[in-house]
């Protein structure tokens, strides 16, 4: 797996789930936002992304075995975990998998499991979306078809899948999609994460519309949730099933706001994960910010 630091070497461990698709590359706060904020944050390329091995058949629950790895060979006993739309379900594996070692969690703009009871599943679902995942319930041939082609378009023009999507932005995702420095953020962090294939891709839809491997009620350390009113891509109802779904929950609903406010938010997110008085952490010595290592896959 392919893991990269920022921010803070002496602060709060915090590692951020990247989005579908995504790489360790992908937007967060700049290097004196984290420091400010007293966060040492830890990505990585979830299998089949980026520079990560793919693990093929992977499930959501899995992205626990692969943080309990990072954070075994970077010597971190607690830490916090954010997952920022696809990252969302894998930071709630995260929290329910290791509740000795998750201080909190926070998710953005999550997904909800295939089979939530009593949720329409695909209401207010893009169409682009829509697709994707009916293509994934068709199995894996018919998934790697459709997004092979995108990863292929996506390689060689990277802004292209900003475009490909532009019809499907609300007003408020317009409006944080047109900055330039976001759009070359984007762009780089999807290059980097289809560069070898699509792989991480499918595996990502195929694992979101199959079982989880664990239910979001089991889950028992804080978690905060995050959810903008006119978000197109996961809609909001998939974070008010989770609010119910999971013991104690915080929910905060932002009207007027998209998918992609989450970028906006997620220094407010972090400011909570770090909000830990009394906790104690213990953090590797001796690693700076910026190292990207190879670590072995989990077993």
């Amino acid at each position: 797996m392919a893991v990269e630091e920022t921010g803070a070497p002496d602060g709060l461990p915090v590692f951020l789930m990247h989005g579908t698709p995504g790489s360790r590359g992908g937007i967060k706060p700049r290097g004196i936002v984290l420091h400010r904020l007293g966060v040492r944050l830890i990505c990585y390329d979830r299998p089949g992304y980026g520079a990560s091995d793919r693990r093929k058949g992977r499930r959501v629950v899995d992205a626990a075995a692969d943080v309990r790895a990072i954070a075994d060979a970077l010597d971190l006993d607690r830490f916090a975990v954010v997952g920022r739309s696809g990252g969302g379900p894998h930071a709630l594996a995260v929290a329910a998998s290791l509740p000795d070692r998750v201080n909190r969690a926070a998710v953005l703009v999550s997904l909800a499991p295939a089979d939530a009871p009593g949720l329409d599943w695909y209401g207010g679902m893009g169409e682009s979306n829509m697709d994707e995942y009916q293509l994934a319930d068709l199995g894996h041939r018919a998934l790697m078809a459709s997004l092979t082609s995108q990863a292929d378009r996506l390689r060689r023009d990277p802004e292209s899948q900003i475009a490909f999507l532009e019809k499907e932005l609300s007003g408020p995702d317009r409006r944080v999609v047109d900055n330039v420095a976001m759009r070359r953020q984007l762009a780089e962090s999807w290059a980097e994460a289809v560069r070898l294939g699509a792989e991480g891709w499918i595996d990502d839809a195929l694992a979101f519309r199959r079982g989880w491997g664990f239910d979001p009620a089991t889950i028992r350390v804080p978690v905060r949730l995050w959810h903008g009113t006119n978000d197109q891509f996961s809609p909001v109802a998939h974070t008010r099933w989770l609010a119910a779904r999971i013991p104690g929950a915080e929910i905060q609903v932002q009207p007027g706001v998209g998918h992609f406010a989450a970028v906006e938010i997620l220094p407010a997110m972090l400011a909570w994960l770090t909000d830990t008085a009394g906790a104690t952490i213990r953090t590797g010595a001796g690693r700076a910010p910026g190292i990207r290592a190879a670590l072995p896959a989990a077993p």
